[in-house]
């Protein structure tokens, strides 16, 4: 099943725009037109002549041009009418954001617009959906308006949700963290476009380098399962509707049933598919898999100018399975001679509370050096008076020079912002806690182990 024209249409008709800018139809016109889409785009209203300067059509059979997809924005007693005009008109590629089907009870109604696309031969993303973005050519058939909801920049990352109110709120911590987006999809109730077909789309997606999924339920167990060993590319998955009571919620939310909580496991571990137990982990996750930061061996070094922050470290290695790594002679000789006699040379390698700038480049520099490590994990309490901005100048041309990971913690409110947005910014991720740290380093090393 293609779905290139859901995400580079030549055209799009909206079907619901209005006068009214509060109505959904309304912010999807507003949406593509204001995030630079370079198509052709018509209104459709059999009410109105003209909408925010652009002519209303009656319908889609009013339009004389070729229209590669339609995106339907009508009340729902209307849907198989309008559906059956974009089989009139030839248009295969539908996006229907009208809630009112089989996730309210309207079983009846969902399967007569699954006979009716199905002999107009339409591929359908819905209904009760939020709709897709395609970052690299401005194309934005979300619900939702820009100035409640800023856009994240252009990258790699693809976001695919059954749950638009969820994935509306991921789409807006993406662009607050910093993440940058390739592609969202919200799928809804996955008439006859479902997760797997999005999955598979993404898969030879050039622009996609990651894919992070909300799903409650899946349709075709076999069909999903084989999207995933078939895809080359990181997906991190959280699962919604793992006990009892909360997967009855998802029948009533997209109309679908969401199955054993073991058996999704199963599938998720078989395909070497990334489990995310919640919204925290996938941007934890997102921090290492987005910078393609690959930790293969297991032996973490601890950098620390705080005695705690070394210990919470030392403990998160050892839960999530990694080693303490040893310094070697050379190191411990270099270090000795050169820190305070009150510095602890060990793992966690504590360079004390007065460190400076100086301090910690030669210890990540000695570091770096040492065989006896894969990646080091560097707290810096930031907020120590001898430390200044440059450090973050300072760990990126250390970072330049190595292929060795390396992976900050600066725990802290405003001030400490400086240092992990500095780094960041710098395609170094820095962490709030150790513990979360270590969590995403261990996705990674189980991701990339056999690679």
């Amino acid at each position: 099943m293609s779905l290139e024209k859901f995400f580079n249409p030549h055209s799009v008709a909206v079907l619901g725009v209005s006068r009214n800018p509060e109505k959904i139809g309304s912010v999807i016109f507003k949406n593509i037109i204001d995030s630079g889409y370079k198509g052709k785009v018509f209104a459709v209203n059999p009410n109105e002549e003209f909408v925010m300067g652009y002519k209303a059509y009656s319908s889609v059979l009013a339009i004389k041009d070729k229209i590669d997809l339609a995106v339907i924005s009508v009340p729902s007693e209307l849907v198989i009418k309008v559906v059956e005009e974009c089989g009139k008109k030839k248009i295969k590629n539908v996006i229907m954001v009208t809630a009112g089907f089989k996730e309210v009870g309207d079983i009846k109604l969902e399967e007569r617009l699954l006979k009716t696309i199905q002999k107009n031969k339409i591929k359908l993303i819905g209904p009760n959906c939020l709709g897709v973005i395609n970052n690299y050519n401005g194309l934005d058939t979300l619900f939702i308006p820009i100035y409640r909801l800023k856009r994240p920049d252009k990258g790699n990352i693809s976001f695919v949700t059954q749950s638009g109110a969820f994935g509306s709120t991921v789409l807006d911590l993406i662009s607050a963290e910093n993440y940058r987006l390739s592609k969202f999809i919200s799928y809804g109730n996955g008439l006859n476009v479902d997760e797997s077909d999005v999955l598979n789309y993404l898969s030879k997606d050039k622009e996609t380098g990651i894919v992070v999924m909300y799903v409650e339920g899946v349709k075709d167990g076999k069909k999903f399962f084989k999207a995933l060993m078939d895809i080359k590319k990181p997906v991190l998955i959280l699962k919604g509707g793992k006990f009892e009571k909360s997967s009855k919620s998802t029948l009533s939310h997209t109309g679908s049933l969401a199955g054993i909580n073991e058996v999704y496991e199963g599938i998720f571990k078989q395909t070497n598919a990334v489990i995310t137990e919640s919204m925290q982990d996938i941007f934890d996750f997102l921090k290492l898999f987005e910078k393609n930061i690959k930790i293969k061996g297991g032996r973490i070094q601890i950098i620390t100018n705080g005695g705690g922050h070394g210990v919470i470290s030392s403990d998160a290695v050892i839960e999530n399975g990694f080693k303490l790594a040893e310094l070697s002679r050379t190191s411990k000789a270099i270090l000795k001679k050169e820190l305070p006699s009150i510095a602890t040379v060990s793992n966690p390698l504590d360079v004390v509370g007065d460190a400076d700038d100086s301090r910690y480049e030669l210890a990540i520099e000695t570091c770096l050096k040492d065989r006896g490590n894969d990646v080091l994990l560097v707290n810096i309490l930031y907020q120590t008076p001898k430390l200044t901005k440059n450090l973050i100048n300072i760990i990126n041309k250390l970072n330049n020079k190595s292929s060795k990971p390396i992976v900050v913690v600066s725990t802290g409110a405003n001030f400490t912002e400086e240092l992990r947005r500095g780094l960041e910014d710098k395609d170094i991720p820095c962490f709030q806690f150790p513990g979360n740290a270590v969590r995403a380093m261990k996705a990674v090393h189980d991701y990339y182990k056999n690679d």
